[in-house]
């Protein structure tokens, strides 16, 4: 078992591990969230998404042995989980915290074979405290004595703070630019560790953000190597084919990409706090690069435990029109005056919607070829993806 905390990466390093394992031709189990257009995708079960009776029996089970106790959808989620992947067999449980760690859910487990906590940044605030030592704090509640635990690149603070919990509770560290390094080279990545250095494709997932990603996913890879062997060739592919909808994910088909102008991109992005928005901004900037580069067009929305403006400052230049819009369906999501707000203070003119479609509508209106990029929110890439798919 691999368990996942952090703020960023923590699904596209699940990916990337279940991709290794999967070329290693051994059997994953792996518990996600949230989930994008349906509930089952929470649930992977040696190698495939559950079906709908057999989440159903699941939950009825759960249910029924919960007898009525108050408890979160998250945590009856995790339960039915748990449940699941104990009816069938499998080499390798992923687990991904759902929210901070020390107190999640998933953190019931004892003894995983390696923990990771990926980038920690600020996000969930309400609930994580309102500081980055506060948050990794939280993040840290996961390590294990005895477990070792994989370390990405961390603001300096919140390094420390995970460094003091590992020291008072015993786990080995393997931090990020201290026993592990990753970076780019040439056509692929290079990935140092226990004084060797290995090259591997570049990953499969877009944004220079996934080489960190991929460099978390060898090292747990290499740590869980006695009771799960991952043979070279198989993290190499694992790495260059993982794929996680919603990161950087381009639309080539489906209901929405027919309001696409010839020769017209759609792509979608769950990324919602500031780092994530740091993330997008590189990746618009390596867009600007290429020859012939064509402008960019932004369809932005989110929850209202984000500041819109934090995210959208690292796109201010970067995008020719920003779209924004409230979530369908979320009771949680900024309301179009404060998403226009928050698109002022970040000194962004936006065009407020109402839908999807009447975005895309509107960018393409002159049927000029663009990059339309639907951003800010898992929620929102969800809603989007739901309506390309005719869910």
């Amino acid at each position: 078992m691999i368990h996942v905390a952090g703020t960023n990466g923590k699904g596209s390093t699940i990916a990337m591990l279940r991709g290794i394992y999967e070329a290693a031709g051994l059997k994953v189990h792996a518990d996600t969230s949230p989930h994008l257009v349906r509930y089952n995708e929470r649930f992977y079960v040696a190698g495939e998404e559950i079906g709908d009776a057999a989440l159903v029996a699941i939950l009825e089970d759960c249910e029924r042995v919960n007898g009525g106790v108050p408890i979160t959808l998250f945590e009856i989620t995790t339960a039915a989980a748990f449940l699941a992947f104990s009816r069938s067999p499998a080499d390798v449980l992923l687990l991904e915290v759902g929210l901070g760690g020390r107190f999640d859910a998933t953190n019931v487990v004892e003894k995983p074979a390696v923990s990771v906590i990926t980038p920690v940044s600020m996000d969930h605030m309400g609930f994580l405290g309102d500081t980055i030592e506060k948050i990794a704090f939280e993040k840290a509640g996961i390590l294990k004595p005895g477990v070792p635990a994989v370390i990405g690149p961390q603001d300096p603070a919140a390094l420390a703070v995970i460094a003091a919990r590992a020291a008072e509770v015993g786990a080995p560290l393997y931090r990020y630019g201290q026993e592990w390094n990753v970076a780019e080279g040439g056509d692929g990545i290079l990935f140092s560790a226990g004084g060797t250095t290995r090259r591997y494709p570049k990953p499969g997932l877009l944004g220079a953000h996934q080489i960190a990603n991929a460099g978390q996913a060898l090292m747990a890879a290499d740590l869980a190597e006695k009771p799960v062997p991952s043979p070279e060739g198989a993290r190499a592919k694992g790495i260059a084919e993982a794929s996680w909808p919603a990161r950087m994910q381009q639309l080539q088909d489906g209901a929405l990409t027919e309001y696409l102008a010839p020769g017209s991109m759609l792509w979608v992005d769950g990324g919602h706090n500031e780092s994530a928005g740091a993330a997008v901004a590189a990746i618009l900037d390596g867009w600007a690069a290429e020859p012939g580069a064509l402008p960019v067009h932004l369809l932005f929305g989110s929850l209202n435990t984000r500041d819109p403006a934090a995210y959208l400052r690292h796109l201010k230049g970067r995008a020719k029109r920003l779209y924004v819009m409230p979530i369908p369906g979320e009771e949680n999501s900024l309301s179009e005056d404060e998403l226009m707000d928050g698109a002022k203070r970040a000194a962004m003119p936006a065009v407020p919607v109402k839908t999807v479609q009447q975005a895309l509508r509107d960018s393409q209106k002159k049927s000029t070829p663009v990059r339309f990029l639907i951003c800010g929110s898992l929620y929102l890439a969800g809603h989007a993806l739901g309506i390309s798919s005719g869910g």
